[in-house]
């Protein structure tokens, strides 16, 4: 006895010849866009802005597979449209099975064309600072959503990056049992609004799994004089100097004493993992 499932029993229609060579090719456009789009991200490097180093060969993949994909319905298409001209359109079209849809046929490849066509003139850019006081920076300066991880502690203090800092907060939290000790990071500048001009925020965005989900993490730094104004928000730097205990916005905490801001190039991965 064989069972038969709902797709398998459902009507087939015959759609008129507009209607067929309309929806394939939207379909066959918006595949091909996306192919394109994903690869235009993985070749530009610009996928580091939107994806954990992990996930970024499933994007590339799929670009080459929805790009076999599009080539694979145009050779259908083609060799279809061959056949019907030589039996003078005698050859019947494709039937078509029904399917729950809250769009009109087409609809959903149109838009899916729309958004592929705009992110190909969209250029991804890495959060801004602003993004990061919006998502909680001056809360979590010397917390991490993330697990504590093991580290080594022989490590040197000043061969730590800035996730390392943070995460070796998280393992012993008491400022004072790195008093003293250098610090080399390197992060994007935020001008924090609840302390003095004499202070900045240098913080990197953590990523999980893609951009949707990355946060700020970050620790304040003393600057050897002047005010923040001559460090624009969001430049790159490389702050250099050794760990103090200070009270900020009623809150002891670690602050980097910064002997020398060196400016340099935003990184190609603007995230830590």
């Amino acid at each position: 006895m064989t069972v038969r499932t709902d797709l398998e029993n459902a009507p087939r229609f015959r759609p008129s010849k507009s209607a067929f060579w309309l929806q394939s090719l939207l379909d066959v456009a918006a595949i091909l866009a996306w192919g394109i789009l994903l690869l235009k991200y993985w070749l530009t490097g610009k996928m580091n802005v939107l994806l954990h180093p992990n996930y970024i060969w499933l994007a590339y993949s799929a670009g080459f597979f929805l790009l076999g994909l599009a080539v694979f319905k145009v050779v259908q298409l083609s060799t279809l449209l061959i056949a019907r001209l030589k039996h003078r359109n005698a050859q019947p079209l494709p039937t078509m099975t029904p399917h729950l849809s809250l769009f009109p046929p087409g609809w959903s490849s149109f838009l899916l064309l729309l958004v592929a066509l705009f992110g190909l003139q969209f250029t991804p850019q890495p959060f801004s600072s602003q993004v990061a006081l919006d998502r909680g920076v001056t809360e979590t300066l010397t917390l991490t959503r993330s697990q504590p991880q093991a580290f080594r502690a022989t490590v040197k203090p000043e061969d730590r990056s800035l996730i390392d800092w943070i995460r070796t907060l998280n393992y012993y939290p008491e400022p004072d049992a790195y008093t003293g000790q250098k610090v080399r990071v390197e992060g994007f500048t935020i001008h924090l609004p609840e302390v003095p001009n004499t202070y900045l925020g240098i913080a990197r965005f953590v990523i999980t799994c893609c951009a949707a989900d990355a946060y700020p993490v970050g620790l304040p730094v003393k600057l050897p004089n002047g005010d923040r104004s001559a460090y624009p928000a969001d430049k790159w730097f490389r702050v250099e100097g050794e760990m103090i205990t200070e009270t900020l916005s009623g809150k002891r905490q670690l602050v980097i004493q910064a002997k020398t801001l060196t400016e340099i190039p935003a990184p190609a991965n603007p995230y830590e993992s």
